[in-house]
């Protein structure tokens, strides 16, 4: 079966000939229906360039992007994406944000049909009992709840999720992690989660592949695959040596990266002979002194005792 998503040599360069940056180079990735992926790198390695460039955000430098065989020219309804911030409207309701999407993309549907499917969504992220609730009314955990159920309500085939719960405390985005994966496993959507996490990476996917940083631009590394049965039981998982030896060869990959990417001078650099400035003397010194620069400096100079050559 061919990959719903597949991208080829992919490269983003941003900026103009010789002020242009290398952000991504040489990507290479394929991702099948179904999958749970996760991608994890450094902040400031291209995370959200990657997930922008399979949004349709942003089109590639060189490379090609495809979905379905087809090129990725655009954002699309297919392609769901959840933010690092919540993205909500404050001046509507929980029920409101999900409907937001629901009516867009559902014009057909009857009102009934419409309020149906996105309680369906609000009670699936448990969100019921707050559905007319306004965003300042809810926590931050509970604020990114709307906006899975936002984006699972325009029912996407693949579910991009950037960072999506690094603003969130650490009992929280557990609760979460669990909660995205328990939808996951019920309507098997497509995944693809970016973080910067191997404790998450690890707990939520069945392939981790690192970002690597380099010289000339970040590269997807060689993709870990997580053998973990699911249901999985966080404790149960945080316990075995087969997770402790996944998350070393994770970080090791990492670590080597960052540090093949820092480049080693070898050149010297020539300091001028410059003194110092002295406010004391500037202010001896002044403008309204009517000695000269350069005898004020000679002055200067010979109170300090230092030699002219």
């Amino acid at each position: 079966m061919p990959p719903i998503l597949e991208f080829k040599e992919v490269s983003k360069t941003f900026g103009r000939l010789h002020e242009a940056t290398t952000i991504l180079r040489d990507v290479n990735l394929s991702v099948a229906e179904g999958d749970f992926v996760s991608i994890i790198g450094y902040s400031g390695s291209g995370k959200s360039t990657l997930i922008n460039l399979i949004a349709g955000l942003l089109k590639p430098t060189t490379g090609s992007a495809m979905m379905d065989d087809n090129p990725i020219d655009g954002p699309g309804p297919e392609r769901g994406i959840v933010f690092q911030n919540y993205s909500l409207l404050p001046w509507l309701t929980v029920m409101e944000n999900v409907r937001l999407a629901v009516d867009q993309l559902f014009p057909r549907l009857s009102e009934s049909d419409l309020h149906a499917r996105a309680a369906k969504y609000v009670d699936m992220v448990k969100l019921s009992p707050a559905a007319n609730k306004y965003p300042k009314e809810l926590s931050g955990g509970m604020r990114q709840r709307v906006s899975v159920a936002r984006t699972l309500a325009a029912n996407p085939r693949v579910l991009l999720l950037d960072e999506p719960l690094s603003a969130l405390d650490a009992l929280t985005r557990a609760t979460l992690q669990d909660e995205i994966v328990d939808i996951w496993q019920n309507n098997r959507t497509t995944v693809i989660w970016i973080t910067n996490d191997p404790d998450e990476a690890i707990l939520v996917a069945d392939r981790v592949i690192p970002l690597l940083p380099g010289r000339n631009g970040a590269t997807l590394g060689t993709e870990i695959s997580i053998g973990f049965q699911r249901p999985r039981v966080r404790n149960e998982v945080l316990k075995t040596g087969e997770f402790k030896d996944l998350k070393l060869q994770l970080v090791q990959a990492l670590l080597d990266a960052k540090k093949d990417s820092v480049p080693t001078i070898t050149r010297k650099l020539a300091v001028p002979d410059i003194l110092p400035e002295d406010l004391s003397y500037k202010n001896r010194f002044d403008l309204s002194n009517r000695t000269g620069p350069r005898r004020r400096s000679q002055l200067a100079r010979e109170e300090l005792k230092i030699e002219v050559s």
